[in-house]
């Protein structure tokens, strides 16, 4: 009797022992599938800004609405600005500025701050038109740049600048930026696209 009883109480133990392991090893499997899916899947950043509608960034691709945004934000900063604002003008540049271009930007803002530092020159840019190329990281601003020495404007042109961009995970970064010029025949002939100036119109 103790003999049935026992071999009973030890058919149920292994019945058990044999269900734990069959369910661990099927979590293992589902902790491997669900790993080896988030690792694949695109990382999505759902932003709230003050907008009529959300955007929603993918590490696959930039969307074409905050490349806008971020680009005429972009414009705004990096064509407005005054001797009394020059640091900030700089510094500010630099931390939306790619790392790996990171050192001739600052390069080329330090010619454009020594010479206006300590002037009275500003400028300001009134956008018109704003295009962008998501696939190709670029982004184009027409519009009219103003130059003003003490109280009064001197200059009034209509100006193109192109922005080039890197696109790393969900972080955009600005690469370079520039003046475009055109010849007679209406070729562009110098871009941010292929010298990276940071011409603002000096």
């Amino acid at each position: 009797m103790d003999l049935s009883i026992s071999h009973g109480q030890a058919q149920r133990l292994l019945k058990q022992r044999n269900l734990l392991a069959i369910t661990a090893t099927g979590l293992f499997a589902l902790s491997v599938v669900l790993t080896l899916t988030a690792a694949r899947r695109d990382r999505e950043v759902v932003l709230q800004p003050v907008l009529a509608k959300p955007l929603t960034l993918s590490s696959s691709h930039i969307d074409k609405d905050y490349l806008e945004l971020v680009t005429r934000d972009a414009a705004l900063l990096t064509l407005n600005r005054s001797p009394s604002n020059l640091q900030y003008w700089m510094d500010s540049i630099l931390e939306i500025t790619d790392p790996r271009t990171h050192g001739r930007m600052k390069a080329e803002l330090m010619k454009i701050f020594n010479e206006q530092n300590g002037s009275n020159v500003s400028q300001f840019f009134t956008i018109e038109n704003l295009s962008v190329d998501p696939d190709a990281l670029t982004s184009e601003v027409n519009g009219v740049l103003h130059t003003v020495v003490g109280s009064k404007e001197v200059t009034s042109e209509a100006r193109t600048f192109r922005y080039v961009w890197s696109y790393s995970g969900v972080s955009l970064k600005l690469a370079g930026f520039g003046r475009i010029t055109k010849d007679a025949a209406g070729k562009v002939i110098a871009s941010a696209g292929t010298n990276n100036s940071t011409d603002g119109g000096d």
